[in-house]
């Protein structure tokens, strides 16, 4: 039997001896503050122009959100599918035999790769069929009057680079596999930066409004997609990602979705109850449509504390499951379980005992 070195020193300790608070600090609290910085990412699109003073093109963003969820969609089904899947096979690594270890790197390595190039084939179809149904989308969005001209300005860059979106999102899980967890967090931080630089240049020097928003959020996806790309073939012992490692084959395929889907279905949902509000709201006119993009973004924070917990833990359970640590993984399970009640229940009694109060 042998014990591989599955991934970096520090993070393989995380994954699998650490205590499990520690493992979770160490892999949870950089993606919560990763996802924090998402949520400023939007806000920072939605602030430059705001600063435009047109009301149809703040609108035209609220009415870009459900695109937003298609794509996470997208990128969330190879995302957590596939690196889901990655773990738990770097987890029996651990006590593999050096035969059962040869098949468990080729089976890593296909996953990895299909996990990044299926999500870019399944973004770039997305795109097609957007851009060639671009007005009924942009119907179907909620968007009229004034806010159609700019919605579909908006939401064509956005289908654009749906591929670019959807593997930016599938790598930064597919690093996470590896409990790196801080190279994601410096990969979205620096994305943000670059979206701030680009909304300055295409926004207000070159005056491109939303069409400019659109295109600083793929640009800044690049550096996500190039920073991960580079450490993934810098550093990680397993993963690949090269297009000699892309197998289509139903076996993967399906071990993947079968995970995935669960993404799908909470990104589905979402999608549709956007869909929902922007219908029924759009009749009460564009400022109520630009207000909810707004506040939509901001009480996103708990969630996407939430969030950040959960997708820290997924790599920590699916690894110690992996390694037959089944004791590791129902506790980590339930630690993840108490640090999400914690954060819901700190913003949650507030909002409900002084609510009314802060409503005035």
């Amino acid at each position: 039997m042998t014990t591989a070195t599955t991934a970096p020193p520090d993070d393989r300790y995380y994954l699998l001896e650490a205590p499990l608070n520690r493992a979770l600090v160490h892999l949870a609290v950089p993606m919560m503050a990763a996802v924090i910085v998402g949520v400023l990412y939007n806000l920072i699109n939605a602030g430059f122009i705001g600063s435009l003073g047109s009301t149809p093109l703040l609108a035209a963003i609220a009415f870009g959100l459900p695109l937003t969820g298609l794509v996470m969609a997208v990128g969330g089904v190879f995302g957590t599918g596939g690196s889901t899947a990655i773990s738990r096979y770097l987890g029996e690594l651990e006590t593999a035999t050096p035969q059962e270890a040869d098949q468990l790197r080729t089976k890593v390595r296909a996953y990895s790769a299909f996990t990044i190039w299926g999500a870019a084939i399944v973004g770039a179809v997305v795109a097609v069929a957007g851009l060639v149904l671009l007005h009924p989308l942009v119907t179907l969005l909620g968007a009229n009057g004034d806010a159609f001209a700019p919605t579909s300005a908006y939401v064509s860059v956005l289908l654009a680079g749906t591929p670019v979106l959807a593997v930016a999102f599938a790598i930064e899980q597919l690093v996470r596999s590896e409990g790196a967890a801080k190279a994601s967090m410096i990969a979205i931080i620096a994305s943000t930066v670059a979206n701030l630089a680009l909304d300055v240049l295409l926004i207000l020097v070159l005056h491109w409004s939303v069409a400019g928003a659109a295109l600083a959020i793929v640009l800044s996806n690049v550096v996500t997609v190039v920073y991960l790309a580079g450490y993934l073939h810098r550093r990680s012992p397993e993963l690949r990602i090269g297009l000699r490692w892309f197998r289509p084959d139903l076996a993967t395929a399906k071990e993947v979705f079968g995970v995935g889907v669960s993404e799908l279905l909470m990104s589905s949902f979402l999608v549709v109850s956007a869909l929902v509000f922007n219908n029924i709201a759009v009749a009460y006119g564009d400022a109520l449509l630009a207000a909810f993009g707004i506040v939509q973004r901001i009480v996103q924070i708990p969630e996407m504390l939430a969030m950040g917990v959960a997708l820290g833990a997924m790599p920590l359970l699916a690894t110690t499951v992996g390694a037959g640590l089944r004791r590791r993984a129902h506790a980590a399970l339930l630690h993840s379980s108490v640090w999400i009640a914690v954060i819901v229940l700190v913003f949650a009694v507030p909002l409900f005992a002084f609510g009314t109060q802060a409503l005035g």
